[in-house]
């Protein structure tokens, strides 16, 4: 699917927000992708997981492992396109962890997916959790890429859309200087 098709399901859905947003990174931008309101349609869902499961096909995929909360959806998804098993992390004192009894055995073969890649924080977190079990990522695949490859894995990152959102750290950011009200978006706790 063009990456133009991608984005425009995400401005269907109103989830392309423009303004003064405080990242879960503690960066601020002028836009935002609030991928939650793309989750809310199972049929936008659907479509975009069956792509990101193309983009595997040949990897061989066993698990499929996602972070908390956009994750589990995307990775429940993509796992029953590649007729596999789904597992989240979760956040626990700060740190990803499997619960819920979900583990990997060594070697086994595992995609990572995620929704939104801004700073690659969170599927880092999940990269370091996997990598405990020393099971083998296959990938990383990601809805979007906001930071237009400039994050960058020791794993093949597979986005089905990339573009470059301005950031700024919040005392060289000009949204402020302009005394725009800024708004905190998102799940993360902001550090």
């Amino acid at each position: 699917m063009e990456q133009e098709k991608i984005l425009n399901i995400f401005k269907k859905s109103k989830a392309l927000l423009k303004g003064h947003f405080l990242l879960s990174s503690g960066l601020h931008s002028d836009i935002y992708f609030e991928k939650f309101q793309v989750l809310q349609y199972p049929q936008y869902v659907e479509l975009l997981c069956k792509e990101l499961a193309k983009l595997f096909w040949k990897e061989k995929v066993q698990v499929v492992v996602g972070p908390t909360t956009g994750g589990i959806i995307i990775a429940y998804e993509v796992a029953k396109n590649l007729k596999v098993r789904s597992i989240f992390a979760e956040m626990e004192e700060g740190v990803r962890v499997f619960k819920r009894g979900f583990d990997l055995k060594e070697g086994e073969r595992v995609l990572i997916v995620d929704d939104i890649l801004t700073t690659g924080k969170s599927v880092q977190e999940v990269v370091d959790l996997v990598n405990k079990y020393d099971a083998k990522i296959v990938g990383l695949g990601v809805l979007l890429d906001r930071s237009g490859g400039k994050v960058q894995f020791d794993y093949p990152l597979k986005p089905l859309a990339s573009v470059v959102a301005r950031t700024f750290k919040p005392e060289e950011c000009p949204l402020c200087k302009e005394g725009r009200p800024l708004v905190k978006p998102g799940s993360r706790k902001v550090i």
